[in-house]
């Protein structure tokens, strides 16, 4: 019986659909639009969250940095004072070599990062982003040396004036020439390029094309870098704990740096599921936001569904008495209008879905962001979907039921 119910919900629901058109479009376009921007921001999420794992996982999910501060828990001040960590002491060259030699560490890299303009004879590059790096930075980034070669041990000692271009900087600097060789200018000193890298696709990559690798030292003496913001990405031996690492450079930096037992560090240990986390925080910002955005969408297609289904009862009224007059009772037509409106809303969930879906798609074909839509986002639509049938479809329903079967059959 329920089942029978249910059937002659729906159909009487697509019936009403089909007999009016132009007003069941208006009524389930806020409903599609909630749940399109639900699937298509979801999908979106996804990509940019698998991106920056890759990311991550890329860099070592043991690796950490060490730092002057941790600028994953930094706050805006407006009181004048300056910023807790001020008086921490820069991290050093010689604190890196020295973390280098601790037994369960295999390599501690030293970098810092800044921006400056390239230039080619009269071509110019405004803001190129420099990694002023360690030789071994390649095990943090993925990606390949397409030309030349990367920069030497040789070359960080010397302060060497060398540096590695990426692949869409040194297309825009040279063109069809061929960098190896050749010297470009930073802040008017000269560089000689030894090696062009192609970084492997990604978000991060389609946003910050033009990119210069060299050593750290070189920034230091010719760019004039501040050394004050050194840091340093520490490898842990294979097999060895993380934790274990951290402890025995913790352990090496206290003792170096004088620092007394009841003294916090005057220095920041990074890992890298803290910069995940950073990155899950941000990410929920945007969810939360896009979850208000489709809320708005969803309270106009449920005003919609509350108008449409108002117009069903009043039309219906004496096929309602009628019904009432046969032995309808009033939870059967309670439940009859509340189906009805809950299909009306599956509908324009469905017809979400598959635009969602398709925008994923097209960003994903047409973007470095893989965006794929989660199956929690598929059941948070269907989800979003069915309780705005119900709630906006309870008072029409609940009107439904309550007519008096007499007044309804006299109505006209």
């Amino acid at each position: 019986m329920r089942l029978e119910s249910l059937q002659e919900g729906a159909r009487l629901a697509i019936d009403q659909l089909r007999a009016n058109k132009f007003r069941s479009t208006l009524t389930v376009i806020g409903i599609v639009i909630g749940v399109a921007t639900v699937m298509a921001m979801s999908g979106m999420i996804n990509g940019i969250r698998s991106s920056v794992m890759g990311a991550f996982e890329a860099s070592g999910p043991n690796n950490f940095m060490v730092a002057r501060f941790n600028f994953n828990s930094v706050r805006i001040v407006s009181d004048g004072s300056g910023p807790p960590w001020g008086n921490n002491p820069a991290i050093t060259v010689q604190e890196a070599r020295a973390i280098e030699r601790l037994p369960a560490i295999r390599a501690a890299h030293v970098g810092l990062d800044l921006n400056e303009e390239f230039s080619f004879e009269r071509q110019r590059v405004a803001s190129v982003a420099i990694s002023a790096r360690d030789a071994g930075w390649t095990e943090f980034t993925r990606g390949r040396m397409i030309a030349g070669h990367d920069m030497l041990p040789s070359d960080v000692r010397a302060a060497a004036r060398v540096v590695v271009l990426s692949a869409p900087l040194a297309e825009t600097l040279f063109g069809t020439l061929d960098p190896i060789g050749r010297q470009v200018r930073i802040r008017d000193v000269p560089f000689q390029v030894i090696g062009v890298f192609e970084q492997e696709d990604n978000v991060f990559a389609s946003l910050q094309k033009n990119f210069a690798v060299m050593p750290f030292s070189s920034a230091i003496k010719h760019l004039d870098a501040w050394d004050g913001m050194l840091m340093v990405f520490v490898v842990p031996r294979s097999g060895v704990p993380q934790e274990e690492a951290i402890d025995e450079v913790i352990t090496l930096l206290r003792s170096t740096r004088g620092v007394r037992p009841a003294e916090d560090n005057n220095f920041a240990i990074i890992r890298q599921e803290e910069m995940v986390d950073t990155f899950n925080r941000i990410t929920g910002i945007f969810f939360l936001v896009m979850l208000l955005l489709s809320s708005v969408a969803l309270m106009v297609g449920g005003v919609g569904v509350i108008a449409i289904m108002m117009i069903a009862v009043t039309e219906r009224t004496r096929e309602i008495g009628i019904r009432k007059a046969l032995g309808a009772t009033k939870r059967e037509i309670l439940w009859q209008f509340l189906f009805e409106a809950t299909t009306v809303t599956v509908i324009g969930g469905a017809i979400g879905m598959v635009i969602g879906g398709g925008l994923a798609l097209l960003v994903s074909a047409l973007t470095p962001i893989p965006a794929s839509v989660p199956l929690s986002a598929v059941i948070a639509a269907l989800g979003m979907a069915t309780v705005a049938g119900v709630l906006f479809g309870l008072w029409p329903a609940w009107r439904a039921a309550g007519l008096d079967p007499v007044e309804a059959l006299r109505y006209e």
